[in-house]
């Protein structure tokens, strides 16, 4: 079966809009493009590491169209592998709608996303949703990932959409492993989908060295 990656990028406060530019999603959000700022030499080459093996993107409606606007116009090769990738590989969109899909490779997915989303997992061995925070939610609603690729940077906004919103459902993750810094100050998480779901406990229980002293 294949695997379902998340490539997250975020903000301290786990706001996810618009990282890449102003016209991303420019109603009511006045930071698009904040992750610009903030890219260096470390942070290009753990995002191109993160799509070796690859072999299918999974977006949302706004990312599709945002990509389909961009990456056919690039040129591959040794100096731009990820247009090579992007433009090569099998693109899937899940849209309500009817969206126009210009970029070769595109195809819709059907009105059942579960199903449509299992479906590729027998088709394809890496499949990476990027960006797209809708259709990130309905994937985490169903659990429906297998590892998290997270991109942490230091700023705060206070306003956007934000990573993980209300109904997630309450899941474990382990860490794949180390995290990574830039030298402007962004961290990478690679997480991996784990069993169960998060547990409680008691920070003041004798065993845990916190209790009074008394």
């Amino acid at each position: 079966m294949g695997l379902i990656h998340l490539e997250l990028f975020a903000t301290l406060d786990l706001v996810g809009q618009a990282p890449g530019g102003p016209e991303e999603d420019p109603a009511d959000f006045r930071f698009g493009g904040w992750q610009a700022p903030l890219i260096d030499e470390a942070v290009g080459a753990q995002i191109q590491a993160a799509y070796e093996g690859t072999d299918a993107l999974l977006l949302g409606r706004r990312t599709y169209d945002i990509f389909a606007a961009y990456w056919p116009h690039q040129k591959g090769g040794p100096d731009n592998e990820i247009a090579t990738l992007f433009n090569s590989i099998p693109k899937y969109v899940a849209s309500r709608g009817k969206p126009d899909l210009p970029w070769d490779g595109s195809t819709q997915l059907g009105p059942d996303l579960a199903d449509a989303v299992r479906e590729l997992r027998e088709r394809h061995e890496n499949i990476k949703v990027v960006g797209s925070l809708d259709l990130v939610q309905s994937l985490l609603r169903e659990r429906l990932f297998d590892r998290i690729d997270l991109w942490l940077h230091p700023i705060v906004l206070g306003v956007g959409k934000k990573v993980f919103e209300d109904g997630a459902v309450p899941t474990n993750v382990q860490l794949l492993e180390p995290p990574v810094a830039s030298s402007k100050g962004a961290v990478y998480l690679r997480y991996g989908l784990a069993d169960g779901v998060p547990a409680t406990g008691d920070m003041s229980a004798p065993d845990r060295g916190l209790g009074s002293a008394d």
